[in-house]
């Protein structure tokens, strides 16, 4: 479980998302015209975080999980849990739309620090408790499980040996660079979706992509006494995060427990049995032997 201070750390690593300085006032559960419109709660600054919850109830729950969508996505993203693993380990899950996406107010002063202290707050707000699990699926933050968790080739303990072949860096650098000096050379995207979307993505890329000021890869365990853990999993096949540059990672943070799924892409969150192992991992300690790291692959 995450306490107050390991949790704003761990979660400040990935964030993301910006726009717009006009923050529209709340809206009731229900629209006028029918459409459903999630509960909302009122951040210090005057943003609304949208969210929704799953399995059993807050005040009867054993375990609380806070689950953080990816780029492009939204709370609605599925985690394929069973439904009878989550009554049996009472478990409540709690996901919301990140800044700018979704039913959420944008953040005009969006950064790696305000995407943790948005979850505080939600948590604070909702009266979840000190403690909790978070879960963040690849550009939607590193938490506790990270499923394949987004990497930024700018972290200075990243080998040049490491990376150099890898096609995507030149790919991410020039395109950070367009979205950062010139956004509107990328108005074939923008044609694509509405103003305020297009900005959040943009966004997004360019806080996870950007110059952080702290390398990821020195962090110190935030749980020295065992009482929790920290756990990457990753798809072997992944081509938007190659498995060997994660495996790199847990081999600089050997705290962290890294899992690796055969065969598995950059979306192993919607394979069959995936979410019900990374639920395990995580609140019993119960290592799938189908997720074990394949053995000979060098990282350097």
């Amino acid at each position: 479980m995450v306490s107050r201070g390991a949790k704003v750390l761990l979660i400040g690593l990935l964030g993301m998302f910006c726009q717009g300085t006009q923050l529209p006032p709340p809206k009731p559960n229900d629209s006028a015209d029918g459409v459903h419109v999630s509960p909302k709660v009122r951040l210090r600054d005057g943003r609304y975080l949208a969210y929704r919850e799953k399995g059993v109830p807050k005040d009867q729950a054993k375990h609380i999980i806070i689950i953080v969508h990816g780029f492009g996505s939204s709370k609605d993203m599925n985690f394929l849990a069973p439904q009878e693993l989550i009554d049996e380990l009472g478990i409540y899950i709690l996901q919301y739309d990140r800044a700018g996406y979704g039913e959420s107010d944008p953040n005009p002063k969006r950064s790696l620090k305000s995407e943790a202290l948005d979850i505080e707050e939600l948590a604070d707000q909702l009266q979840i408790g000190s403690k909790f699990y978070v879960i963040g699926v690849s550009m939607g933050l590193a938490g506790v499980a990270m499923i394949a968790p987004v990497i930024n080739y700018q972290w200075p303990s990243f080998p040049e040996s490491l990376i150099k072949k890898d096609y995507k860096r030149k790919l991410i650098k020039c395109a950070v660079l367009l979205a950062k000096y010139f956004p509107r050379l990328l108005l074939w995207w923008e044609k694509l979706r509405e103003q305020v979307v297009f900005d959040t993505l943009r966004d997004d890329w360019l806080v996870a992509f950007g110059e952080w000021e702290f390398d990821p890869l020195k962090l110190s365990n935030p749980f020295p006494h065992n009482t929790s853990s920290a756990h990457i999993w990753q798809g072997y096949e992944d081509k938007v995060v190659p498995s060997q540059i994660q495996r790199f990672v847990t081999e600089k943070l050997p705290w962290i427990q890294y899992h690796e799924v055969p065969d598995g892409g950059h979306l192993i969150v919607h394979y069959s049995g995936v979410c019900e192992a990374i639920l395990k991992a995580l609140l019993l300690g119960e290592q799938n032997l189908l997720y074990r790291p394949r053995s000979g692959v060098s990282v350097s």
